[in-house]
């Protein structure tokens, strides 16, 4: 009884055995073929043992998105401009008050790598910027050709003006040539600027020889009523700053980027205020966004390489970011920051919309580039293939040309030594 329990018992000892060792053939230690479970794999793989699965390129960026508040498109973000500086291409200037234009437009004037640089001499506000080979500009500035349009002129005022100044410039027996105006400006943060603005205004600025045109006049004083009765407003408190509602500190960088004629230029009383502001703001996002390029104050590099990238012109020298300005060093409080926002609303709401879509620019941008990269790196990899193929098949051909000679030779002196056998 008790040997035939033994042989009843020794059965299924046998089967876990071997299932077990069966188990260790199948599925060695460490292997991650064999667990089971959430997410686990199966001993046999989906795929065919002889077919290998492709992996992915690691030069491979995953697809790229624009994550964006704005839902800005690809169209929108990619800005190349072939400028051909030989011919009819300007590039225009939109200054907009305390942004850093000051110093962009120096940089516009004596720091690109040129074939013909502009010609900057001591003691002269304006630097002669001419085309390589022609006595014209292809640079409309400060800078360059100097307040032509105006003090400050706005996009109302430059769109109207420019091509009228430049034709007028161009000799007069010369044919008149159809340009490319590719508009370009800068961006700050409207609290820093509107108290930048304020302590200019403070020192003394006026800026009263600004023109204001508007569908061909500039307004009246009805329509833009002076803030001040003296000759300047130097010493002018913040409050005072903020209270007069004529003041065109308010919400500088909407007005001045938007099509004024839309609202009935200077005239309040043609619309709501909330018509009026919805038009503004609409017409400034939309000029931005069809400008050839801009830039952020706060941003010098990122400004510097969406330029380069955008024009195909280089910088001699870095941008510097210089954060110590003198609206740096004001300290307001936050009942008097609450209100310069409210006084600069549309500024507010336009700095979010361009600065979303200028990150996305210069994000674009570097991805063209890793994209170029790969490129380059691709075609230098499928060189290299071709290349040692050719050396290859080089090897060959003369490997089968040294046979090809030697069976020849092989033939001709078995045929001479078969002559000399008959002959003997």
């Amino acid at each position: 009884m008790d040997d035939r329990s033994n042989k009843l018992l020794l059965v299924p000892v046998l089967t876990v055995l071997f299932v077990m060792i069966g188990y260790q053939y199948i599925c060695p230690a460490g292997s991650t073929s064999c667990r089971f479970g959430n997410g686990e794999s199966f001993p046999f793989s989906k795929y065919p043992a002889d077919v290998k699965r492709e992996s992915p390129d690691p030069d491979e960026d995953p697809p790229f998105r624009f994550p964006s508040k704005f839902n800005f498109t690809s169209e929108d973000l990619y800005r190349h401009v072939d400028f051909d500086i030989k011919g009819n291409d300007v590039i225009v200037f939109l200054h907009i008050q305390k942004t850093g234009g000051t110093t962009f437009g120096r940089h516009l004037v004596r720091n690109i790598h040129l074939e013909r640089p502009c010609d900057c001499r001591s003691g002269q506000k304006k630097c002669t910027c001419h085309r390589p080979g022609k006595a014209e500009s292809w640079l409309f500035s400060r800078f360059s050709t100097g307040w032509s349009c105006g003090l400050h002129a706005d996009w109302t005022e430059l769109t109207s003006c420019v091509p009228a100044v430049m034709n007028k410039k161009q000799k007069k027996d010369a044919p008149l040539n159809r340009r490319n105006f590719y508009y370009i400006t800068l961006l700050r943060d409207p609290v820093s600027r509107y108290l930048s603005e304020w302590k200019h205004v403070q020192r003394g600025a006026t800026w009263k020889t600004a023109l204001h045109m508007c569908d061909g006049r500039p307004p009246t004083p009805d329509e833009l009523p002076a803030c001040y009765s003296s000759e300047d407003w130097t010493g002018v408190s913040l409050e005072e700053f903020m209270t007069c509602p004529s003041n065109l500190a308010n919400n500088r960088q909407t007005r001045m980027l938007a099509d004024l004629s839309l609202v009935g230029c200077y005239n309040l009383s043609s619309m709501s205020e909330e018509r009026r502001a919805e038009l503004l703001l609409s017409s400034a996002k939309r000029n931005l966004l069809r400008m050839a390029f801009f830039g952020l104050t706060e941003f010098q590099r990122k400004t510097q390489f969406l330029f380069e990238r955008t024009f195909g012109l280089h910088f001699i020298n870095a941008f510097t970011q210089i954060n110590g300005t003198r609206a740096a060093g004001i300290t307001v409080g936050t009942s008097t920051r609450r209100r310069i926002e409210e006084l600069n609303a549309l500024d507010m709401q336009l700095y979010e919309y361009a600065r979303e879509l200028f990150s996305r620019r210069v994000q674009y941008c570097h991805h063209q580039e890793r994209q170029e990269e790969r490129e380059r790196k691709r075609q230098q990899r499928r060189r290299m293939k071709e290349q040692k193929a050719s050396q290859i098949q080089q090897q060959e051909d003369d490997e089968r040309k040294d046979a090809e000679q030697e069976n020849t030779e092989l033939t001709v002196v078995t045929e001479d030594y078969s002559s000399q056998v008959v002959r003997w």
